[in-house]
C-alpha cells in the first residue's frame, strides 16, 4: 500500500501531524505537498494526485483542505476516483467498506489531529465489502464510461 498525502495551506499543519503519524507506523507515504503556508489551489493538489492512483503510482490518498469538501468535489472529478469526505470513523469505515474510496479529505478547520489519526487509521484498516455495494459501484463505473468528456466550454470534446 502507497499513500499519497497532501493539503492545500489551510491544513498544512495537519498534513505534517499525519504524516509523521503514518511514517511512525511503518507505511509507505509520499508527502505530495503543499510544503508551506503560502496560498495554493485544492484542484491543482486533488486532480494530479487523482489522476497518479489512476495510473497505479499511488493506492490511496488522504486530501485535506479547510473543509475537506473541496479536495473531494476536485479529486472526484477524474474517473475512476472514488473520494469521501469523512469527519467521523463511521464515515471512513463505510467510504472502504461500501464504496472502495481511494481518496478520504478531512477538513482542518472541522477535525482536530486526534480524530483525524483516528479517521486515516479506520479508513486504512477498513476492507471493501462488496456484497451489496458491489452493482451500485459498476453502475458509477458504466456511467463514467458512458458519458462524453467535456471540454472547458460544456461541449464533448
Amino acid at each position: 500500500m502507497h499513500i499519497a498525502i497532501a493539503c492545500d495551506e489551510a491544513a498544512f499543519d495537519l498534513k505534517e501531524i499525519l504524516l509523521r503519524h503514518l511514517q511512525a507506523q511503518g507505511r509507505q507515504v509520499s508527502d505530495c505537498g503543499v510544503y508551506d503556508r503560502q496560498p495554493a489551489l485544492y484542484a491543482d493538489i486533488a486532480i494530479p494526485i487523482a489522476e497518479q492512483i489512476i495510473a497505479g503510482r499511488y493506492s490511496h490518498a488522504v486530501l485535506l483542505c479547510g473543509t475537506g469538501i473541496g479536495m473531494a468535489i476536485a479529486a472526484n472529478k477524474v474517473p475512476g476516483i472514488r473520494a469521501a469526505q469523512c469527519h467521523d470513523t463511521y464515515s471512513a469505515e463505510r467510504a472502504k467498506r461500501s464504496n472502495d474510496a481511494q481518496i478520504i479529505t478531512l477538513g482542518a478547520r472541522v477535525v482536530g489531529p486526534e480524530l483525524a489519526k483516528r479517521i486515516v487509521d479506520t479508513w486504512l484498516e477498513a476492507r471493501f465489502d462488496g456484497g451489496a455495494s458491489q452493482p451500485k459501484l459498476d453502475r458509477i463505473s458504466q456511467y463514467e464510461q458512458a458519458s462524453p468528456r467535456r471540454d472547458g466550454d460544456g461541449e464533448p470534446s
